[in-house]
This record gives C-alpha cells, structure tokens and sequence, in this order.
C-alpha cells in the first residue's frame, strides 16, 4: 500500500513538470508510463517480469503520447511589427 501511495504523489509532481519541450514532454510521459505500466504489469502477473515488461510497454507508449501532444507555437507579428505567440497551424 504504501508503494502505491508513493508511487502516486511521484506521479503527481512528475504531471506538475509542464513544459513546452518536446523532450520534457517525452521524459515526464515516458516515466509517468513506465510507473503505471510497472503497477499493472505487477498486479495482473504477479512477478518481476510482467512489471517490467509492463514498464518498458508504458515508457515506449508514455514517451511517445509526451512528445506527439506538444502545442507548437510559432511567433506572429501584429501590424506594428510586435511578435506575439500563436498556435502553429
């Protein structure tokens, strides 16, 4: 129990890691998988296999989903020639 419970609030400051970087992205995704693809592999299999197939399942799908829902923003220019941040098309 309390594996879990450390294995949430870890959970809980890695998703407060917002960035805009895809490699930030790509990290906090795939070790936010990792964790979760452990627990399940643990709790469905029962062993040290599972977990860890279950890991490397979630980092590979966590580090993916991370860098592929990055927002890109791109620079704009008003009129008065003032950049500002706009969503890329």
């Amino acid at each position: 129990m309390k594996k879990l419970l450390f294995v949430a609030v870890a959970a809980a400051f890695l998703a407060g890691c917002q960035s805009d970087s895809q490699t930030d992205r790509a990290l906090v995704g795939g070790g936010l998988g990792a964790a979760t693809g452990a627990i399940i592999g643990a709790a469905a299999g029962g062993g040290a296999g599972p977990a860890l197939a279950g890991a490397a399942i979630g980092a590979a799908g966590g580090a993916i989903v991370g860098a592929a829902t990055t927002p890109k923003n791109c620079v704009a220019y008003d009129r008065y020639g003032n950049p500002y941040r706009v969503v890329c098309p």
